[in-house]
């Protein structure tokens, strides 16, 4: 299959491709319209023009690969989401950047799966008590009286038994299985689908992934002392099956499409919302993400008009600071006037004593950036509201302790500037 790549916000066009009636059928019923943006033109050619999901659509005729510019690489953006998720689960990262060079996103996913499952496999995996109920020769456990008068009534060839049984054929390797068995199929790197191959073949011997509802199980899972090595394996099982790996605000896997897509908006979102928990951790800074600033649009009559709700609330007494996380390259422009007027109305809203209110915007950058802060002035030249906007080298953060104190550093000294 011909593989495309293209940078998140890019576009290109690919010539004599011979798409396939499934193929022009997903194109043009739009499902892929809030992630991908892709057109087949009268000539075959594919126009593509991608946005802020990165990941892989998989057509018949082709392969469209998103590789994210911000982040650095795909494996990156799965360093983000264990970051923001509060996990360390990506252990051994050299050999994983060394293995993982020039895998989609999907195939890394595939990748960190079989690693976690081949753990468990050497470890051994979990076995439990299940309950059975059966018609037996024998007498095992607890007779079901009722069930044997009205199905065996004066037959005593077979009694009907209801007992405790020692099996591996529990949720937490039938988890695993499941996504084995997709990621067997619909790997495109050859050692990765070998791989997993290998590992659903041992899985298959031990508990059955027919029938298997993902999403049903995840709600039923608990996790204690018995079954917390699965966790792990858990995650990457669940991304690649539903794209709930950590939460649904992040992805979305496309079921009949095979695509496979990380949004990386709100994936900053979370990102920052982490980056400032542990910056202010220990201190009198309160970090609230999501959270609506209550009564700050009002109708005539008093009411609530609308709600306001920035990304991140930072508290500190009585004092509130509105931040916004913007998944965008703000290093080489000024930040857009939509993104300024947003953030003035934060802080605004947020105001509740009288200094000059302040609004943060935190966003992505290739390399460091000092914060700058501009002004709304009123008409005598008092200031109304303040903005200051704060870089973060995502790579750079994420992988150099350094790096990542001394943002903290920066975030503590503007807030304490307050």
């Amino acid at each position: 299959m011909k593989t495309v790549v293209v940078s998140e916000y890019g576009k290109c066009r690919v010539k004599d491709l011979d798409p396939s009636p499934v193929d022009l059928a997903v194109v043009e019923s739009g499902e892929l319209a809030k992630r991908i943006r892709l057109r087949w033109l009268r000539d075959g050619t594919l126009e593509i023009e991608a946005g802020s999901h990165v990941g892989v659509v998989n057509l018949d005729c082709v392969s469209v690969r998103v590789q994210p510019k911000l982040a650095g690489s795909e494996l990156g953006v799965l360093e983000m989401l264990d970051y923001a998720a509060g996990l360390r689960s990506l252990r051994e990262l050299p050999l994983l950047r060394r293995l993982g060079a020039g895998l989609s996103l999907r195939d890394l996913v595939c990748l960190l799966l079989t690693r976690e499952c081949d753990r468990l496999l050497r470890h051994g995996l979990r076995r439990d008590y299940l309950r059975r109920e059966e018609a037996l020769p024998a007498l095992r456990g607890r007779l079901l009286v009722e069930r044997q008068v009205t199905r065996r009534f004066g037959m005593l060839d077979r009694l009907e038994c209801r007992y405790d049984e020692r099996s591996g054929d529990i949720l937490d390797n039938r988890l695993c299985a499941a996504a084995l068995h997709v990621a067997a199929r619909t790997a495109q790197d050859a050692d990765v689908r070998a791989a997993a191959r290998r590992l659903a073949a041992d899985f298959s011997g031990v508990c059955t992934a027919g029938g298997f509802d993902a999403r049903s199980a995840v709600e039923r899972l608990t996790y204690h002392r018995a079954n917390e090595h699965y966790r792990n394996a858990h995650r990457w099982a669940r991304m690649l099956l539903d794209g709930a790996a950590f939460t649904d605000r992040h992805t979305k896997s496309g079921r009949t499409t095979h695509a496979f897509m990380v949004d990386m908006n709100t994936l900053f979102e979370d990102f920052v919302t982490r980056l400032l928990r542990d910056a202010f951790s220990g201190t009198s800074v309160v970090v609230r993400a999501q959270e609506t600033l209550p009564g700050a649009i009002r109708g005539e009559s008093g009411h609530s008009y609308t709600e306001i709700r920035p990304d991140v609330q930072l508290v500190r007494g009585r004092r509130l600071c509105p931040v916004d996380a913007k998944y965008k390259l703000y290093a080489d422009k000024q930040v857009s006037t939509s993104d300024l007027f947003q953030s003035f109305a934060y802080a605004q809203a947020g105001s509740s004593s009288g200094e000059p209110p302040h609004a943060f915007i935190v966003y992505a950058s290739e390399g460091g950036m000092p914060p700058k802060t501009v002004g709304l002035h009123r008409a005598d030249g008092t200031v109304a509201a303040r903005v200051t906007y704060q870089a973060v080298d995502i790579p750079k953060v994420l992988r150099e302790e350094t790096a990542r104190e001394a943002w903290f550093g920066e975030a503590r000294r503007l807030m304490a500037s307050e």
